[in-house]
Parts: structure tokens; C-alpha cells; sequence
């Protein structure tokens, strides 16, 4: 019976948390979010841009195609929207290829690896994340799971990780034109100046963003922001997508921003933070990404696009050079038949 008051006495505490927020600070708190976006897509059609010189590359393209993919990544798992990323770009920039994105996405994340690790070393310097013993006890199956099956962790991983180098030498050694493709996304890291101008700056900016969001958010759900709270909300939110078992990092970054956070309010504020502030990030860029897939593809059934490779990404009665089509032929009748 104590049990069960205690469960309902929290529950009242986390909902009025949660409708206590504070409406300005969300407000910007989204605004701060969404403008990280926009400085991370700058960032990404620079290094596109250098990948194929005077090719036309469109803000409106590279713009579509970041948000689509991070519209799809925050509700489904394995980094599934980076495909989608990929799809609606590929099909937006002439003569561009998959091996090329998808290395030029490589480059897009050197700057934020830099920080994160600076973050995270301070993060550990202050004691604000758990230890591995701690692991375990936090109700999240991405880092429970792998603290408690370590083996079983690292055989897989060790799998993966043989079969990524694997395939790669192979790739170099076979497929002249694929390593080709692959090596040019690298391109603008070619020019320092360029990397550092057209690239970090940019990015630098992002995170300055993404801070003052975090910010905000924790302004608004009544949880103290400060320099400590804030980094490390930045830190739990970059190793909560380290294993992407869940969307966003469901479940894995609430469990380990209220050990983070431990102190700075109560338990039921901290929760009320940390699920308000996935939910509105959620729906913000669920809204933006499938608002940008119904606008490049004219529906919302991406995986249809994505998986059937030969289906352009034409409106109805169009080419790709803006032409109008011409209706296809119906097929012969020996053509049915073979």
C-alpha cells in the first residue's frame, strides 16, 4: 500500500512539474534549437560544395535533406534518417554520389568528435556521469546491457568493427572508383583555411546554439542552468546516441541526466526536464523533417524512395533538368510475356 502512494504521490509530482513550464524560455529554448540546424546545414553544403566543384549545390536541397534526416532519426533507431539524408541529396546535386555524402558526412562529424571528448573529459573531471559500476543500476537497456554482458558486447562490436575494415580494404583495393568517390567528400580538408572558415566556424556556432538551447530548456522546466548542468546535458545527450538501440536516445538519456543532474532539483523536476525536453525536440524536428520529406517527395512513404533506387526524385510529369516528361510507353505484349 506504501508502495503504490509513493508511485501516485511521484506521479502527482512529475505531471505538475511538467505543466509547471515556463513558456518563454521554451520558446526560445526551440528558437536556439532550430537555429543549431540551420549553422550544422550551412556547415555540411560547404563541405558538399567542396566535394564537387562548380556543381550547382542548393541550400533548399542539402537544407531538405538535413532535416528529413533528422526528422526520421529522432523515431527511428540505427540512424536510420542518415539514409534518408543521403536519398533526398543524392538525387538534388548533379553527378553527386553515395560513397561522396556519405564520406563528407564523415567530415561533418571531426569538429563535433574534438568537443564532445573535451566536454566529456570535463564532464568526468567534475563527476558529473556515472561510473561503470553505477551502470548497471540505471534503468536504460543500451549501457545496462553492455555492462552486464560485456563479452557478449565486445564480440559483436569486434564483428562489426572486422567487418567495416574488411569491407574497406576490399573496397580500396578492388574498386578503384569507389575509393575515388570515397576519398573526394574528403576534399575541402585539403585546404585548412577553407576546413577551418567554411567549416568549424559554423559548427562552433551550432554548439553555441545547442548550449543556449539546453539552456533554456532547463530555465523552463525550474531545473538551476548553469555552465556544470548545462555541459552536462551536452555530454549525456552526445553518448545517449552512442548505441542508437532507441530513437533519439529514448530511455538512455533520461536515465543518465537524472544521475547527472542529481542535486540541481528534485528527482520528479529533473525527470519533468529531461522527457519534456525530448518531447519538444522530438516533435520539432519530427515537424520540420517530414514537413521537408512531403515537400522534396510529394509524400511522406520515404521508405519507398530510399529503398527502390530507381525511382527518381522528379515531381509527377518532370525531369530532372525542369523538362516536361514524356508518358512512359505501355510494355509490348512480348515484353508481359518474357
Amino acid at each position: 500500500m506504501d508502495d503504490v502512494r509513493s508511485f501516485i504521490d511521484a506521479s502527482q509530482a512529475f505531471f505538475e512539474a511538467f505543466a509547471a513550464v515556463g513558456w518563454t524560455a521554451l520558446v526560445l529554448a526551440v528558437f536556439f534549437h532550430v537555429a543549431k540546424l540551420v549553422l550544422r546545414v550551412r556547415a555540411w553544403q560547404n563541405i558538399v560544395r567542396a566535394a564537387y566543384p562548380g556543381v550547382d549545390v542548393p541550400w533548399n536541397a542539402v537544407f531538405g535533406g538535413y532535416i528529413a534526416g533528422v526528422g526520421v532519426n529522432s523515431v527511428a533507431p540505427a540512424r536510420g534518417g542518415d539514409l534518408v539524408k543521403l536519398y533526398l541529396v543524392k538525387h538534388r546535386v548533379r553527378d553527386s554520389t553515395y560513397p561522396t555524402l556519405t564520406s563528407t558526412l564523415v567530415v561533418e562529424t571531426l569538429f563535433d568528435f574534438v568537443v564532445s571528448t573535451a566536454l566529456f573529459l570535463y564532464a568526468l573531471k567534475l563527476g558529473l556521469l556515472p561510473g561503470v559500476p553505477d551502470l548497471p543500476a540505471l534503468p536504460a537497456f543500451d549501457w545496462t546491457f553492455v555492462v552486464e554482458h560485456p563479452r557478449v558486447a565486445v564480440f559483436f562490436g569486434s564483428v562489426l568493427l572486422g567487418g567495416i575494415v574488411l569491407f574497406v580494404a576490399w573496397a580500396s583495393r578492388q574498386v578503384t572508383a569507389f575509393r575515388a568517390k570515397v576519398v573526394r567528400g574528403f576534399a575541402i580538408l585539403r585546404d585548412r583555411r577553407a576546413f577551418l572558415v567554411q567549416v568549424v566556424s559554423w559548427q562552433a556556432l551550432s554548439w553555441i546554439a545547442r548550449a543556449a538551447a539546453i539552456f533554456f530548456f532547463l530555465r523552463a522546466f525550474h531545473v538551476e542552468a548553469t555552465v556544470e548542468t548545462t555541459v552536462a546535458v551536452l555530454v549525456v545527450q552526445g553518448l545517449s546516441t552512442l548505441l542508437p538501440f532507441t530513437p533519439g536516445g529514448a530511455g538512455t538519456q533520461q536515465a543518465v541526466l537524472v544521475f547527472a543532474l542529481a542535486g540541481a532539483a528534485a528527482k520528479s523536476t529533473l525527470l519533468a526536464f529531461s522527457v519534456g525536453m525530448q518531447i519538444v525536440t522530438v516533435a520539432v524536428n519530427v515537424a520540420l523533417g517530414f514537413g521537408a520529406i512531403a515537400l522534396m517527395l510529394g509524400t511522406l512513404r520515404w521508405r519507398r524512395h530510399v529503398f527502390a533506387p530507381s525511382e527518381g526524385l522528379v515531381p509527377p510529369g518532370e525531369t530532372t533538368n525542369g523538362a516536361a516528361a514524356e508518358p512512359a510507353a505501355p510494355p509490348s505484349r512480348s515484353a508481359l510475356r518474357g
